[in-house]
């Protein structure tokens, strides 16, 4: 590899990680934001607005990259999300911090997209698996290094610098890109952006996502709010549908869907992700509240997992640059994710972390099987002057899906909890806080306060106050307390059996569909862009480029 093209690799990675860490590093943070802003009702919306304006604009820039070029873009990208991270740690009320991770997400939708595509432009097909499995292994790492980060500044300065610290990241990523990625004209002649076909995305996929945001939590999913959006967004699907059709540069062409590849790639991403995003947010309350491991550590409970995300990723790519063969890559990969996710069906009070561990360690290997190769089949599928556009579909379809995912099983494992727990409310440890305190948060048990029983500085906040209380009571209060926990754990237990089960089937159909995928010859050799601008790059940098 030139120098050259590590200047750019470098840069990407650095992108990559920049839009990566920053939403793992949030996480520890938020309790000390709620208490400086009282914000407690709004906390969900801090992630919520990075992950709408993120999945919005992802298909728009790709389209954009496709006609402009990806090099202003990518530092434009940049540029907002570093925009977003000033005024996020200068924000002073919920509200506005709200506000500015939208901002943020604008510019984070922009760099994972691109990223991907920078990667075709730099290598041929039979070598980019290489380098987008290495890629990919940046969500492993900010994944472990997120949450370790987040805690040592949050205790140390203040929650304010997990935001100031993407500044030098940033400018790094913007001094090495800036003065490596060659300038590729694009022949933009006679193109078009279909302003009205982005519009009326952002009329489909924004009141569907806030549907399943607030379907069964903020809202009941028959009430009117829930009913409106949906409506809305069917309303925008079809006006999207109707103006892809009539525009000669449409931001997603429907056409794309005639290609098995593209078609079966982003299915199966679509119902992966589904399963994996939904399932794998009960793993850290598990391993806290069920199997008792330290809240100090509660940030790492995913490592595991993470840890063989990025190693089955490396590797993947590896084999695919040597070999050229992906297909059987993938179906390997989603076997191994079905296995992993019925592994998980049969956890519970008994489980060791060991137990926990070994699992998602399986269900990583496959998942990181998995990573790097849609996106390498669809650009391989299609000409270069499309790889902005096929990459933010695949991008795009794994964002909706793990949002409808957690929506789905969000909701399953509330009516689980709700049939398991039918009766918690008359529990003698619950009678009794209700008599001490008629204003206690016990005193009305239910799917949504499971997760703050489970916690244990919620539990050692109550046994503190049960010491306060005189024996005998304190003593049986105690062993009624006891008994209560291990009530809860078991039901939230069994109940996340059942959120596993389901992220099988859902895994299943995707193996199921990924069997259609077709493969496709990869090229050793050939002339992406990045040596399209050979002579370029050769009178700027002084040196030559392999042809």
């Amino acid at each position: 590899m030139t120098r050259n093209k590590a200047f750019i690799l470098t840069g990407v990675m650095l992108g990559m990680l920049l839009a990566a860490l920053d939403q793992t590093i949030v996480a520890t943070a938020l309790p000390r934001i709620v208490e400086e802003f009282n914000g407690l009702s709004h906390l969900s919306w801090v992630f919520t607005s990075y992950m709408l304006a993120s999945t919005i604009t992802v298909p728009i820039y790709g389209k954009l990259s496709d006609i402009y070029g990806r090099r202003g873009l990518y530092l434009l990208a940049i540029g907002v999300f570093l925009l977003g991270s000033i005024l996020s740690g200068a924000a002073h009320s919920m509200m506005q911090l709200i506000l500015f991770r939208g901002i943020q997400g604008i510019g984070g939708g922009a760099i994972m997209v691109n990223s991907l595509a920078i990667i075709a432009d730099v290598f041929p097909p039979a070598e980019r698996g290489r380098w987008q499995g290495i890629i990919g292994g940046a969500f492993g790492i900010a994944s472990v290094a997120g949450p370790l980060l987040g805690g040592f500044i949050t205790d140390h300065f203040s929650w304010r610098w997990i935001f100031y610290i993407n500044i030098p990241l940033g400018i790094i990523a913007i001094a090495v890109l800036a003065a490596a990625l060659p300038k590729i004209v694009h022949d933009a002649a006679g193109r078009t952006i279909d302003y009205i076909g982005a519009f009326f995305m952002a009329v489909f996929l924004l009141p569907l996502l806030l549907a399943l945001v607030w379907g069964g939590s903020t809202y009941a999913w028959s009430s009117s709010t829930i009913i409106w959006l949906l409506g809305l967004s069917l309303a925008g699907f079809l006006l999207f549908m109707a103006t892809e059709l009539r525009v000669r540069e449409p931001v997603l062409a429907l056409s794309l869907f005639r290609d098995r590849t593209f078609t079966v790639s982003v299915l199966t991403v679509f119902i992966s992700a589904m399963g994996m995003f939904g399932a794998i947010l009960y793993i850290p309350i598990f391993a806290q509240g069920v199997i008792g491991e330290s809240a100090t550590y509660s940030g790492l409970a995913l490592t595991p997992m993470m840890i063989a995300i990025v190693i089955a990723s490396a590797l993947t790519g590896q084999m695919i640059s040597r070999t050229g063969k992906y297909r059987m890559l993938a179906i390997g990969g989603l076997a191994l994710v079905v296995v992993g996710m019925y592994l998980f069906t049969s956890i519970g009070i008994g489980t060791t972390g060991f137990s926990l561990g070994a699992r998602m360690v399986v269900l990583g290997l496959g998942l990181g099987c998995t990573f790097p190769i849609f996106t390498l089949a669809v650009q391989s599928a299609f000409p270069q002057e499309r790889t902005g556009e096929v990459t933010a579909g695949v991008q795009l379809f794994r964002s909706v899906g793990g949002t409808v995912g957690t929506a789905v099983l969000g909701g399953i494992m509330n009516s689980q909890l709700a049939a398991h727990l039918t009766g918690i409310n008359d529990d003698p440890f619950v009678q009794a806080m209700r008599s001490i305190d008629p204003n206690s948060s016990l005193g009305a048990i239910n799917g949504d306060s499971v997760q703050a029983v489970l916690d244990p500085t919620t539990q050692q906040t109550i046994a503190s106050g049960l010491a306060q209380v005189p024996e005998p009571a304190h003593a049986q209060l105690l062993a009624a307390f006891a008994h209560f926990l291990d009530t809860v754990r078991l039901a939230f237990s069994q109940s996340v059996d059942q959120v596993f089960l389901i992220s099988t089937f859902f895994m299943v159909a995707g193996f199921i569909v990924v069997l259609f995928l077709p493969q496709l010859s990869l090229r050793r050799s050939g002339r992406p862009a990045l040596e399209e601008a050979g002579i370029e790059l050769e009178e700027e940098f002084g040196f030559d480029l392999p042809h």
